[in-house]
């Protein structure tokens, strides 16, 4: 295709956070893009939209009748369901079909080091579409494992050259709606102790504007199946919690860590005490950090977590 045809690109979902950044990006190199998603959200401006719910076949199918994509990126895909329903509506529609994938499918991992794409193979991964996926209890609870399984239906899917960028915890951005930065500044000011998981191991991170380049950077590939996407460095709660604290007015504030109330949870499973303070997020029981080098080889160079991490603390900190 020559650099000055515009690409037909569709986003599934994605219009806040780093998806209203990649859409801004597709638009800014030119490509027409269209949104899809059931209404809760206009696209961004310059962007069309698609009113369908992606996981009704009907709907969706309808909805595009007549339409086909040179990229598709689907940007809210958790279950093997969703993956089959998209598989089977795309599949003849598209040349690149991105998933947006996690960290996440790592989560049974323990490794000593970074850990590389193929430790997760999608093509022996079990799939069981009878599960309650519809259920969004059963989803939240299941968000690796969804992952993993709508992995595994887009890579046995004939026909349909996908990518899944296995994103690392995402941090940055005034927009930052988790309330993951925001809940260390509000222990700290307090003065409340910060539950962490017991041992508490470093995790791999990328800022908001990163990925969002990243995938635009995906979307003008060829290349297929999982790609890790991290930023070079692994954080600890502490280094996160440290540029909390110093982004903070009216310091200096000390952290007290102490073990988190205990069973798996949001702070990453494992042990943690009988009582305690809640689980803090970006805190891991487990050591499954992303080995980004496959990127890197294809032609992406990630940032390092220590050159940005103040400022993306600082930025969500200002707009919360």
């Amino acid at each position: 295709m020559s650099d000055k045809t515009p690409r037909e690109v569709l986003v599934i979902g994605g219009n806040r956070y780093f998806g209203k950044r990649l859409i801004r990006s597709l638009l800014a190199a030119g490509d027409r893009v269209t949104v899809l998603n059931r209404g809760s959200a206009p696209p961004p401006p310059g962007a069309a939209h698609l009113l369908a719910d992606r996981d009704d076949e009907a709907s969706l199918t309808v909805a595009l009748a007549g339409r086909s994509f040179d990229v598709v990126v689907d940007q809210v895909c958790y279950t093997p369901r969703q993956a089959a329903v998209a598989a089977r509506v795309f599949t003849g529609r598209t040349r690149r079909y991105v998933m947006t994938s996690t960290v996440e499918v790592y989560e049974h991992q323990d490794a000593a080091g970074p850990v590389a794409e193929e430790a997760v193979d999608p093509l022996s991964v079990p799939v069981d579409l009878d599960l309650p996926w519809d259920d969004p209890q059963t989803a939240a609870a299941r968000y690796g494992e969804g992952k993993r399984q709508a992995e595994a239906v887009l890579a046995a899917a004939p026909g349909l050259p996908y990518v899944a960028v296995r994103v690392a915890h995402v941090l940055g951005g005034a927009d930052d709606f988790t309330g993951r930065i925001t809940h260390y500044a509000d222990r700290l000011r307090a003065g409340a102790p910060i539950g962490v998981s017991v041992p508490n191991h470093p995790a791999t991170y990328i800022h908001v504007d990163e990925i969002a380049a990243f995938l635009d950077w995906v979307t003008r590939q060829e290349f297929t199946g999982p790609v890790n996407a991290a930023a070079h460095g692994a954080l600890a709660t502490a280094d996160i919690v440290a540029a909390v604290a110093a982004a903070l007015p009216g310091g200096p504030y000390e952290a007290d860590y102490r073990p988190a109330a205990g069973g798996p949870g949001a702070a990453g499973g494992g042990p943690g005490a009988a009582e305690g303070p809640e689980p803090s997020p970006f805190s891991f029981a487990r050591s499954y950090g992303m080995d980004n080098s496959r990127a890197e080889k294809l032609g992406f160079r990630f940032s390092r977590t220590r050159d940005w991490l103040p400022r993306a603390v600082a930025e969500t900190l200002e707009g919360n």
